[in-house]
C-alpha cells in the first residue's frame, strides 16, 4: 500500500498497519497513506470489518514534531485538514473498525485510535493530547472526538492539562473497550473485529445510522434511522435472519454479509 502503511486481510478482516519507524510519528506521507488504505479497505466488499495497529511497541506517538517549526498559521491548518482528512476517512469506513493501542498513542496518536468505533488497549498503553504542552491544541479531532466518547468535562480536564491517561483510567471512563497483555492485545482485537465480521449487513446500517444522526436533531436523527430500517429488508440477512428466528429461535442464523 505505501512505504509506512500498509494491509493485510484475513478472513474479512483486513489490518491497516502503521509500522513508521521509530516511533510511529505521523507525518504527510504517512497520512496520505493512511487515507488511501482507509479508502482502499472501505471500497472491498470482502471486508466486513477492520483492525488499525501500529505494531507490538507503540500505536503512534503523534504527529512529526521537526515538521511544526517555523509553520505560518495557513500552513498549520493545511496540515490539520491532513490530519483529518486521514482520521475521517477511517471514521467513515462502512466496516467495523478495531484500533489495537500497544504504547504510546499520545497526540495525533489518540486521535487516529479515537476514529475507529473501539479500542483494546494493552495494560502498558498510554493515552493523552499533550498539545497544549507545545502551546498548541490538538488539530485532528482530538478536541471532539474525546468529549464525546468520556464526556465534556472529562474531556476538557485531559486536553487542559495534556496529561496522560493509562489502561486503568481509559477502560474506567469508556475510552477504552478492553485492557489485555500487551502480547495479547493484537490478537484480541482482531477477535473482537471477526465476530463484527461474521455479522449480518445490518452492522453496516446500524454504524450509519449512528454516524448520521449524530450531528442531526432527534426528530431529524430518527427519520434517518427509518431509512436504514427499511433498507435492512433488502438484504439477505435479514430474510436469513426471521427465518432463522421463526424456525429455530434467536441467535442461531448464519449471515454471509449481504
Amino acid at each position: 500500500m505505501g512505504d509506512f502503511v500498509r494491509v493485510e486481510t484475513s478472513s474479512g478482516v483486513a489490518t491497516i498497519r502503521v509500522d513508521r519507524p521509530k516511533m510511529n510519528a505521523l507525518n504527510p506521507q504517512v497520512l496520505a497513506e493512511l487515507t488511501e488504505a482507509a479508502n482502499a479497505v472501505g471500497a472491498d466488499p470482502e471486508v466486513r470489518a477492520a483492525v488499525i495497529w501500529g505494531g507490538p511497541r507503540i500505536f503512534a506517538a503523534g504527529a512529526d514534531i521537526g515538521g511544526f517549526t517555523g509553520l505560518a498559521p495557513a500552513e498549520a491548518q493545511a496540515l490539520s485538514r491532513q490530519f483529518n482528512d486521514a482520521f475521517l476517512a477511517v471514521e467513515n469506513m462502512p466496516q467495523i473498525t478495531v484500533a489495537a493501542v500497544n504504547g504510546y498513542a499520545l497526540g495525533g496518536g489518540m486521535e487516529l485510535a479515537m476514529a475507529a468505533e473501539f479500542r483494546v488497549a494493552a495494560g502498558d498503553a498510554v493515552f493523552g493530547q499533550p498539545e497544549i504542552k507545545l502551546g498548541i491544541i490538538p488539530g485532528g479531532g482530538g478536541t471532539q472526538r474525546l468529549p464525546r466518547l468520556v464526556g465534556i468535562t472529562r474531556a476538557k480536564e485531559i486536553i487542559y492539562t495534556g496529561r496522560n491517561v493509562y489502561p486503568d483510567e481509559a477502560l474506567a471512563i469508556g475510552l477504552v473497550s478492553a485492557v489485555h497483555p500487551a502480547e495479547e492485545t493484537y490478537d484480541a482485537a482482531v477477535e473482537m473485529a471477526a465476530g463484527y465480521a461474521a455479522g449480518p449487513a445490518a452492522l453496516r446500517m446500524a454504524k450509519q445510522a449512528v454516524m448520521d444522526g449524530l450531528p442531526l436533531s432527534l426528530a431529524d436523527a430518527v427519520a434517518r434511522e427509518t431509512e436504514h430500517f427499511g433498507e435492512c429488508f433488502a438484504t439477505d440477512d435479514a430474510s436469513v435472519g426471521v427465518a432463522s428466528f421463526l424456525e429455530k429461535g434467536p441467535g442461531k442464523a448464519t449471515f454471509t454479509g449481504r
